[in-house]
């Protein structure tokens, strides 16, 4: 289980009017723990850990939550140039997000069981979902103009935004980690490492309960880009495991091993903690050893390793929609402890995509 960070007093932020041509940190040392071209976002000097990061699929508006109770959105220009869009604070820690299909609202899920709806423009909020413990996944379901929140009561909930009641209710087999939704496909990763598997066509029926053949933990789940069916998981042995839904595609299902680092010999291991499709099939990795990893899984191939030197781990990353942007949060994930925290700072950067290291390669 998770520790949960100590309480940290409310912080200031800087309003859209004080902070409009607010440009990226950037460092010019040689020592900088990060890639040169990447850029350090401003951020509230009392942030706790990062939990969750999401896109407009519209704009390139970025929004991250936290444990500390706050969503926090940005508009990011292509001149390394952001501007704060708002601030929502929550009355418990905020776990997931997700953006509607116009880009104009957000959903959250909160520790506290309520689903938000936020509107980081007008500043607008209010409670549109509830379960009866934690929303750990929210996602906008654009097949069928409903949100889906999954959370640690064992329940499936979609919601219509306009109604207080859920629209239908389903009980999943265990708590909710980790989901994601691509088209009519979604998929939700569940405790005691069982994968649920919905065809949003039918969304109340299950179309597939299996157990991965990851030997531990889920910690993220994948589903591959639009017109491909299938999924990634992700789990806290540091393995990934790649799986096809058509029946005639079972056989190109695989799992490999990554973050781990030889220490003296031994085999280091870490969490997988995100992984995120880039729109031409490939993907990203990001893990407890604070880095990331560019993927092709049709070729079998590592794209690009980013050697990353930041003595913290990555706990979430995104892609924006065109793929040009790679977001990603250097937060403590509690993985090795509380004595392991040592007031690590909390850092959100983003990465100017370069195709050539992230577009698919042919197998050799």
């Amino acid at each position: 289980r998770r520790c949960l960070p100590p309480n940290r007093a409310e912080g200031s932020y800087l309003s859209p009017r004080t902070n409009a041509a607010m440009a990226w940190n950037s460092y010019n040392s040689s020592s900088q723990p990060y890639p040169k071209d990447d850029r350090k976002l401003s951020t509230p000097k009392d942030m706790d850990g990062v939990s969750s990061l999401s896109w407009s699929p519209k704009r390139d508006i970025m929004v991250a939550t936290t444990w500390c109770k706050r969503a926090l959105a940005w508009e990011v220009s292509n001149n390394g140039q952001t501007r704060a869009v708002g601030m929502f604070t929550n009355s418990d820690p905020i776990l997931a997000s997700d953006f509607s299909g116009d880009g104009t609202r957000v959903f959250l899920g909160c520790a506290d069981g309520s689903g938000k709806m936020w509107n980081p423009e007008t500043k607008q909020a209010q409670m549109i979902a509830k379960h009866d413990s934690a929303i750990k996944c929210i996602k906008w379901c654009s097949k069928i103009n409903v949100v889906a929140t999954a959370g640690w009561d064992r329940k499936l909930k979609y919601w219509d935004c306009r109604k207080q009641s859920p629209v239908a209710t389903v009980d999943l087999p265990e708590r909710a980690y980790a989901m994601d939704v691509m088209d009519d496909v979604m998929v939700i990763g569940c405790a005691r490492r069982q994968i649920t598997i919905f065809n949003l066509s039918n969304p109340g029926k299950i179309f597939k309960q299996e157990e991965t053949t990851l030997k531990n933990q889920i910690r993220c789940v994948a589903c591959f880009p639009s017109g491909k069916k299938g999924y990634a998981a992700g789990s806290i042995c540091g393995r990934v495991a790649i799986n096809y839904l058509m029946p005639g595609d079972q056989g190109k299902n695989f799992m490999f091993k990554c973050h781990r680092q030889k220490d003296k010999g031994v085999d280091r291991v870490f969490a997988v903690n995100a992984i995120e499709f880039y729109p031409r099939g490939t993907f990203a990795t990001a893990g407890s050893d604070g880095q990331f990893v560019f993927w092709d899984k049709d070729s079998r191939q590592r794209l690009k390793k980013f050697d990353l030197k930041f003595n913290n781990t990555i706990s979430c990353c995104k892609f924006n929609t065109p793929g040009n942007k790679f977001a990603y949060a250097v937060s403590y994930d509690w993985s090795k402890g509380m004595h392991h925290y040592a007031n690590k700072e909390n850092q959100i950067f983003l990465h100017p995509v370069n195709e050539k290291e992230i577009k698919p390669q042919q197998r050799s």
